[in-house]
């Protein structure tokens, strides 16, 4: 399971997307996020979902690539599922079992939870899959510049943010090789129950913890060696500018958002 956590990898490829520039893509990214709370009807997630489908067809990142990092969250998904489930109170009783009552209206609340999940984790996915993270890291920083007026390091931020997303790959893999040295010398972490697997992965923590420290330690030796000192006064060998594409991401982004205003508006009546 760990080695199918997609997020904070990329995926190089000659597609439209990845030619985009980073701010309209992570624009478009909270843009499509915030989106996901205006659905309130199956067809608006239906809309998502051929939305998301056709911007994965276009991006040339393979669909398995995608949905093995769905693979990390279904204990998450799960879990939120059967807490709208068995929690949220309705007027259409299905099952009534002692003080346990399963609703219609759950039922229906917990689909939608699970389908929104899905989706927010392939939407983002979808950003560091399709962006190189020193492209990212120029797009943070270009966005919040405008703070830099009161004082907010923008560029340290942006800096903060990128080696923490490419961080995550290497800590993933850093962890596979810890269970698989473990795994040599008797130690088990695919059997037994959910708990017994959980206290497994204990003997993990701290000689991960030691490894994170010790890279952290050899990228601030390193980025000293090379006398790097914050971004105040450097200069950048691919400058940011938006192109006709990048406006009809825009376009396309404002269609799809007005289209689910529709829907929740419309829909149902």
């Amino acid at each position: 399971m760990i080695r199918d956590i997609t997020i904070g990898q990329y995926y190089p490829s000659d597609s439209i997307i990845h030619k985009l520039d980073p701010r309209t893509k992570i624009i478009a990214t909270f843009i499509y996020i915030c989106a996901l709370f205006i659905n309130k009807y199956f067809i608006g997630y239906f809309a998502t979902f051929l939305f998301i489908a056709s911007i994965i067809h276009i991006s040339k990142v393979p669909l398995h690539f995608i949905l093995k990092g769905l693979k990390a969250i279904v204990v998450i998904i799960i879990l939120t599922i059967s807490i709208n489930i068995f929690f949220t109170p309705g007027e259409t009783i299905l099952v009534e079992i002692w003080k346990i009552r399963i609703t219609l209206e759950g039922v229906i609340l917990a689909g939608l939870m699970g389908i929104r999940l899905i989706l927010l984790i392939i939407g983002s996915s979808l950003l560091t899959l399709t962006t190189s993270p020193i492209s990212l890291t120029d797009g943070i920083e270009a966005l919040l510049k405008p703070l830099e007026k009161v004082n907010v390091p923008a560029h340290e931020i942006a800096m903060m943010m990128t080696i923490a997303l490419r961080f995550i790959p290497i800590l993933l893999e850093e962890t596979d090789k810890i269970m698989k040295a473990q795994t040599a010398r008797g130690a088990e972490f695919e059997e037994g129950s959910i708990v017994k697997r959980a206290k497994s992965l204990i003997p993990l923590l701290v000689p991960l913890f030691i490894s994170s420290f010790r890279r952290a330690e050899d990228l601030a030796l390193a980025m000293e060696a090379r006398c790097y000192k914050g971004g105040e006064g450097r200069t950048k060998m691919h400058q940011l500018n938006y192109i006709l594409r990048d406006y009809m991401t825009f376009l396309i982004s404002i269609a799809y958002v007005s289209m689910l205003i529709i829907i929740r508006l419309f829909w149902g009546r």
